[in-house]
């Protein structure tokens, strides 16, 4: 009787290891999937991307030297979820893809300016003032960045709302959140971060000011082209003489190179004057199965632009079914209720063999 309760309580205890190390093994790949499919693919994906090159032509003969290029990053589209018409996991998802998917792009890239053309919240136009200030506070967790990275955003139709939508309060408390400057200067070289929903206006106060607002900027940059003495320029320091790359729709300005958000898609215009306009594609799934940014090399004369993809969600949403596929048919092996693939083959072989 002893040694019967001694074997029966061996064999208990081969059948406790043997599930403990299949529930070890399965705990593993599990986390392995993850670790793979929220951060791994990131790097993988955004490791082949790089910055383009720029011709920089050279002066002054014998010590001359090449222009400073500039890096920036340029997306859109973001659209944050709202309390309104975002689900917990739809926020969730999302706004995780879009957080790995910028911090592993400045880890990797190093970008020194990044550009965000528009439509940063999806409830911007209606959110509330608590509403609102939740949705600021997970931007700026999910687009935190170093000290020595400046970050420009451009306002959105969903940010405030078209011409008819939008008031004094909603520009405002976006401009009390995001510097509300128009005109970046940075390397010798201008950029004009404007937003055409302000332009559609039917002469309302507001789209007024903001015309005027670009009469001013218009005004100061081709003053700075022309070589104007100091002062006839108007105040604060002189502009630099290049053309600028103008963020969003309004070719008024004579910018040499147009960047443009909202369309969700990546598309290129050649405008009249021979400007082209490049329409960023979205930076979030919510919008494109294959999400994407701009990589821009610019010196004050030259630029140059390459496109860097994100993971697909299909691709994501692939792997998982496999992994979850997989792991059903190993429990199933397990309980004994489907072969073992690998004895099923080895009877398989010999079955064939015997023929």
């Amino acid at each position: 009787m002893a040694a019967f309760r001694f074997g029966f309580g061996r064999l208990n205890f081969h059948l406790l290891k043997k599930r403990s190390f299949l529930l070890l093994k399965l705990i593993a790949f599990v986390c392995s999937v993850l670790l793979f499919c929220e951060f791994l693919i990131y790097y993988l994906v955004i490791l082949r991307c790089n910055w383009p090159e720029v011709k920089t032509p050279a002066h002054g003969g014998e010590q001359e030297t090449l222009e400073p290029v500039l890096k920036a990053m340029f997306l859109a589209d973001t659209h944050l979820l709202g309390e309104v018409r975002g689900h917990w996991l739809d926020k969730l998802r999302r706004e995780w893809q879009m957080e790995r998917a910028f911090q592993t792009a400045l880890w990797l890239l190093q970008p020194e300016v990044v550009f965000i053309l528009g439509d940063i919240f999806d409830e911007g136009k209606w959110s509330s003032p608590q509403a609102w200030a939740d949705d600021v506070k997970r931007f700026q967790k999910m687009f935190r960045h170093p000290g020595h990275v400046q970050l420009k955003v451009v306002v959105g139709n969903h940010d405030i709302g078209f011409h008819y939508q939008m008031n004094r309060y909603r520009i405002k408390r976006f401009e009390k959140v995001f510097n509300p400057e128009r005109l970046f200067s940075w390397k010798g070289i201008n950029f004009v971060m404007v937003n055409s929903v302000a332009l559609e206006g039917d002469g309302c106060n507001i789209c007024s000011e903001a015309e005027a607002e670009l009469m001013d900027i218009s005004h100061k940059l081709n003053c700075s082209r022309e070589e104007q003495h100091p002062g006839q320029c108007g105040e604060g320091p002189p502009l630099p003489a290049s053309a600028p790359v103008l963020l969003q729709l309004l070719w008024w300005l004579r910018p040499r190179l147009i960047l443009s958000g909202h369309t969700h898609s990546g598309c290129e215009v050649l405008h009249g004057a021979g400007v082209p306009e490049l329409s960023v594609p979205s930076f979030s799934w919510r919008n494109r199965n294959n999400p994407s940014f701009i990589m821009g090399s610019l010196t004050p004369t030259e630029y140059a632009l390459a496109k860097c993809y994100l993971p697909l969600e299909d691709t994501v949403l692939t792997t998982y079914c496999a992994a979850a596929g997989f792991l059903v048919v190993l429990m199933l092996v397990h309980l004994g209720l489907v072969a073992s693939p690998v004895l099923f083959g080895y009877k398989l072989l010999r079955k064939f063999k015997t023929v």
